[in-house]
């Protein structure tokens, strides 16, 4: 029982004063969500509703590896395979299978939450960039899988898939309704990832990433906790490429490929890596600037090469860090 208090007393002291704020969010935070809400209503007025669903559901993607990455400090070059086979299963299960949207995202995020179940356990087993290398050769060979696959099209992918009928009810086929339930589904993630950090479980794994062999010397079993902090990255990894998937109507190879690993690396670290906004900011950086300069074709791979420099080297914090930084809050 000591032990459990020392170890997270010490993680809290190093991240937020007990009480302060309310349900854990700052005041900083508070207002940060605040505003998120405030710009997720207005913005599909002024701006195009497919581009905001493909902006959330790459922030949802990026937050999930923050996760990961930020709060236990194990560098995954894998993720590509949980968010592209989230889209996958979800999309033979909204064509195929006939399920309804919701039960879709579900069985993605499932599916998602097994294969990651599986890849963790093996991959925990080592640490640095021996763990990053086993996460990127499991990827790949679930890469190879989605080619060969009958159900996944091949290079053709799952096409024409669904949006149906929430619940049976409500149908998606309009942009708008569509809009409202990936912001439901995104803030949903997003609520349960700063839960999951803020609770004593969360404080553990912030412990075993300042210090593993002092939080197993405390008597953590760290690789369970590691493995849970897996599952529980991959599983809303899944869920937001299920969510992808369904916008679009379609599931490729692109989401499984390993630059889709590298992408979603580049989000959290140029929004700031181990923050709750900054994978949101990095995805916004990052897709706006993919839809915006799309006509200069592989020039926007150069330019984002260059902003991940600049990052490392001028603000190495991210962006969200560095404004945290400056004004001397938590975000």
């Amino acid at each position: 029982m000591a032990s459990d208090t020392t170890i997270t007393a010490g993680a809290l002291a190093a991240s937020e004063k007990p009480g302060e704020g309310v349900w854990g969010f700052s005041r900083a935070q508070i207002i940060a969500l605040g505003a998120l809400v405030v710009f997720l209503a207005v913005a599909p007025f002024v701006l195009y509703p497919v581009f905001l669903m493909k902006l959330l559901c790459f922030a949802l993607f990026a937050c999930a590896f923050n996760l990961l990455i930020g709060y236990v400090g194990l560098l995954s070059f894998g993720h590509a395979a949980y968010f592209g086979m989230g889209g996958y299963l979800a999309g033979h299960a909204a064509k195929v299978w006939g399920l309804t949207p919701e039960l879709s995202i579900i069985v993605g995020g499932a599916t998602a939450a097994a294969l990651g179940a599986v890849a963790g356990w093996i991959a925990i087993r080592r640490q640095g960039i021996y763990f990053a290398m086993i996460t990127l050769a499991l990827a790949q060979m679930v890469y190879f899988f989605c080619v060969q696959a009958p159900f996944t099209g091949g290079e053709d992918g799952i096409q024409a898939i669904p949006r149906g009928n929430l619940l049976g009810v409500l149908p998606l086929d309009r942009d708008m309704n569509m809009y409202w339930v990936v912001v439901a589904v995104f803030l949903g993630g997003f609520l349960l990832i700063h839960r999951i950090i803020h609770s004593p479980y969360g404080q553990v794994l912030k412990s075993i990433r300042e210090n593993e062999p002092r939080a197993t010397s405390l008597g953590y079993r760290t690789d369970d906790y590691k493995l849970m902090a897996f599952i529980l990255s991959a599983t809303l990894a899944g869920v937001a490429g299920a969510t992808k998937s369904l916008v679009f109507g379609i599931a490729t190879l692109t989401d499984v490929h390993w630059a889709m690993s590298g992408e979603v690396v580049l989000m959290t670290l140029v929004g700031g890596l181990g923050t709750v906004f900054g994978p949101l900011v990095g995805a916004a950086v990052i897709v706006t600037m993919q839809n915006y300069l799309a006509e200069m074709g592989a020039w926007v791979t150069v330019i984002q090469g260059v902003i991940f420099v600049a990052c490392v080297i001028a603000f190495r914090r991210g962006i969200v860090g560095e404004i945290a930084r400056l004004l001397k809050v938590k975000l």
